[in-house]
């Protein structure tokens, strides 16, 4: 059984939003734009945000420099050996040097976010057995 969460008005409003927007102009999502933009234009839309736009810019519009700089898994991976977490600031001046394949550098980040996180909860897991 899959557990879901109910979604907030906002997001709500914001998904029908963006499926207005779509319907509207079906080339929305389209390659005649620059990754700057694209974030202009999604961002535009009510609701959406800058990590909204910069996961849509990733994922639909495939663009390699697209980077969400807040998003928690990618602050924890770039965690230093004591935990401290970078600020989305200091996380996109570090991800300057990863221009223009930023996208494929938050991939890596997440699985090893993914990663980090699973090993930790593991032997709790096998505690509470």
């Amino acid at each position: 059984m899959v557990a879901t969460l109910p979604m907030s008005r906002a997001r709500g409003r914001a998904l029908a939003s963006l499926a207005a927007s779509v319907a509207a102009d079906p080339n929305i999502f389209g390659p005649r734009q620059t990754l700057e933009e694209a974030i202009e234009r999604l961002q535009a839309l009510p609701g959406i945000g800058e990590w909204t736009a910069q996961y849509i810019a990733m994922r639909e519009l495939r663009e390699p420099d697209a980077f969400p700089p807040s998003d928690i898994g990618l602050l924890r991976a770039m965690a230093d050996a004591n935990g401290k977490r970078p600020t989305a600031r200091e996380l996109l001046e570090r991800a300057e040097s990863w221009r223009p394949w930023r996208a494929y550098a938050a991939q890596h980040l997440w699985t090893h976010d993914a990663v980090s996180v699973a090993a930790k909860v593991q032997p709790l897991a096998r505690a509470a057995e």
